[in-house]
């Protein structure tokens, strides 16, 4: 696993030694932030179920001002503090410790790009599109990726946000909604 592009291209980032994680592919993650890069830079960011921070570590190597990273598995902070350290990217950086609603209900600034890639088919997009929307935490003109599988149908509404784009890769989809 590794940054791709921008200021810490080609830094390895550490993984899991199990299985109990899922890390976003690079075909994956490529597509992700090639379809993201007008919205990148100096973004306000949030990589909400982070497992290893892989895609927010992505978005600060790419330019984004700030990254917050959440999960509630103590496991998965530790390897994204460590990967935070690996890319010097702690003063840039915020990690919360806990389920998406007590992630969220800590950020108080509008966020640009909100990155939602939570163990699939758990329905946690939805619940935290839900609580984004009733919070208004996402700012004007921003985006919202949800990685998800394709058995996971996305509406094209969900919590007043409309799906702009919708990309599958293999069993990966990624829906863009803003």
């Amino acid at each position: 696993m590794r940054i791709i592009a921008g200021e810490n291209r080609g830094r390895r980032l550490e993984a899991p030694l199990d299985r109990t994680m899922r890390p976003t592919s690079d075909k994956v993650k490529e597509a992700m932030f090639s379809i993201l890069a007008p919205e990148i830079y100096d973004a306000e960011v949030c990589d909400l179920f982070s497992g290893t921070g892989s895609l927010g570590l992505e978005a600060l190597s790419r330019g984004a001002k700030h990254c917050y990273f959440g999960d509630v598995s103590r496991e998965s902070i530790r390897i994204t503090e460590e990967n935070i350290e690996r890319c010097k990217s702690k003063e840039r950086s915020t990690v919360i410790f806990g389920d998406y609603r007590r992630v969220l209900d800590r950020i108080k600034d509008p966020v640009d790009i909100f990155i939602l890639d939570p163990p699939y088919e758990a329905g946690l997009v939805t619940c935290a599109m839900e609580v984004i929307s009733e919070e208004k935490l996402l700012a004007e003109g921003g985006t919202i990726v949800a990685e998800h599988h394709k058995r996971e149908e996305l509406p094209e509404e969900l919590s007043g946000f409309r799906r702009v784009k919708e990309k599958k890769y293999g069993t990966v989809v990624l829906s863009f909604y803003m």
